[in-house]
C-alpha cells in the first residue's frame, strides 16, 4: 500500500485537521492474510462533544492477537468489522479538547490505533509520563506487552528462587521482557527459544539468556534437553503447538505453564500434536491461560518497577518500527511471520 499522506498538520494556532487517514478491514483472510485484506481510507473528523478529545496518534502498536479478531468467530474480544477502522494500542498527543482533564498537549495511550487521528472519549484516555520513559515504551515495555511477561511470571507461572525458566518467542515483544524479568524473579537458569542465528545471538548477548535455542535449525526436544538436562520448572508460552508439547514433556513436577499465546495456530491449517496431558496430570504441572486485561489491577505497580528497570538499565528493549500509515498492515504482517526484533510498531 503506498498512498501519499494528505492529512493536514495541527497549525500554530491550534487548529485541528479536518480530515483524518484509517486503515480499514477490507475483507477476511482465508488462512494467511495479505495486504490485499486492508484498504486506507480518508474521512472526515467529527466534531468534538463535551467530554472528548482528539488525539494525533504518534505510535501504533501491531501485535499478534490481532490475526484472530480478523475471524467472524466468538472469542474474548469482538471481532474486526469489515469495512470499519481497526483498532489497537496507540500512544498520542492531545491536539484538541473538550475535556477540562485533558488540556492540549497531553500524552496519551489508547485504543484507537491504525489511524492518524483519534476522536476519543476522555474515560478511553489514560495520561502517561514522558519524564520516566520515551512514548513508544508505553506501547512495549511499559504497556500490556511488558505487563503480560510480569503477570505471567509473577502470579500465572510465578518463578521461584533457583527455578529453571523457558521462554519461547524469546526475541520478540513479550518474550525479550519476560527472558529479562525471569532473572530478576529469581531464576537460576533462563533458556529463551527464536527463529534464526541472528535472534539466538541477541538473546544470549542483550537479553542475557543463558542458553538460546534456534527452532528453526529442528529438533526442538533435543534442544531444549541439552540446554536443560534436568528439566524445567516454568515456561511461558507463546507459540504453542511443538513448543508447548515439548516444554511440557520437560517439565519437573510441580511445573507451571503460562499459556499466553499460540502464534503457530493463528493461521489455520494443520495443527501440531498437543501436550501429554496425563503425563501433566501425573507430574503435578499447571497450565494456566491468561488475558492480560484481567491484570490491569497491577499495572500501576509493574510500571513503578519497570520504569526504574528501564532507567537503570536491568531492562533493555529493542524494537522493529515500520514508518507511516500506509505501512502498518506491512508491520503487522511482518509480526505474523516473525519479521520482528522485541516489540513490533508502527511510527505515525
Amino acid at each position: 500500500m503506498t498512498v501519499q499522506s494528505t492529512t493536514a498538520a495541527r497549525s500554530a494556532t491550534g487548529t485541528a485537521p479536518a480530515t483524518t487517514r484509517e486503515i480499514h478491514l477490507a475483507a477476511r483472510p482465508d488462512g494467511v492474510p495479505t495486504a490485499a485484506n486492508f484498504t486506507l481510507v480518508e474521512r472526515e473528523l467529527p466534531p468534538l462533544a463535551d467530554g472528548q478529545l482528539l488525539v494525533r496518534n504518534t505510535w501504533m502498536s501491531v501485535d499478534p492477537y490481532m490475526r484472530g479478531r480478523m475471524d467472524d468467530k466468538p472469542s474474548y474480544i469482538a471481532p474486526f468489522e469489515v469495512g470499519a477502522a481497526l483498532e489497537g494500542s496507540a500512544v498520542g498527543e492531545v491536539i484538541a479538547s473538550r475535556a477540562a482533564d485533558f488540556p492540549v498537549g497531553t500524552a496519551v495511550t489508547h485504543f484507537a490505533g491504525w489511524r492518524e487521528h483519534a476522536v476519543l472519549d476522555a474515560a478511553a484516555a489514560t495520561p502517561i509520563d514522558l519524564s520516566i520513559a520515551l512514548p513508544h515504551h508505553y506501547l512495549g515495555a511499559l504497556g500490556t506487552t511488558g505487563l503480560t511477561a510480569y503477570a505471567a511470571l509473577t502470579e500465572v507461572a510465578p518463578v521461584r528462587p533457583g527455578d529453571t525458566v523457558f521462554i519461547s518467542a524469546a526475541a520478540g515483544a513479550v518474550g525479550s521482557v519476560a527472558a529479562q524479568l525471569a532473572r530478576e524473579l529469581g531464576a537460576s537458569r533462563v533458556i529463551g527459544s527464536a527463529g534464526g542465528s541472528a535472534k539466538t545471538r541477541l538473546l544470549l548477548e542483550e537479553f542475557g539468556v543463558d542458553a538460546a535455542i534456534d527452532y528453526r535449525a529442528g529438533d526442538l526436544a533435543g534442544q531444549l534437553a541439552e540446554a536443560a538436562p534436568d528439566g524445567i520448572d516454568v515456561y511461558l508460552d507463546s507459540v504453542g503447538g511443538e513448543h508447548l508439547r515439548v516444554a511440557v514433556a520437560a517439565m519437573r513436577p510441580g511445573g507451571r505453564v503460562a499459556l499466553v499465546g499460540a502464534i503457530s495456530g493463528y493461521n489455520g491449517g494443520a495443527t501440531a500434536p498437543g501436550p501429554d496431558l496425563f503425563l501433566a496430570a501425573t507430574r503435578e504441572i499447571t497450565l494456566r491461560g491468561m488475558l492480560v486485561n484481567s491484570y490491569f489491577p497491577i499495572f500501576g505497580e509493574y510500571i513503578a518497577k519497570a520504569a526504574a528497570w528501564l532507567a537503570d538499565g536491568t531492562l533493555r528493549t529493542r524494537e522493529t518500527a515500520y514508518e507511516g500509515l500506509d505501512q502498518a498492515p506491512a508491520a503487522f504482517l511482518g509480526v505474523l511471520s516473525g519479521a520482528n526484533t522485541g516489540k513490533m510498531l508502527v511510527r505515525l
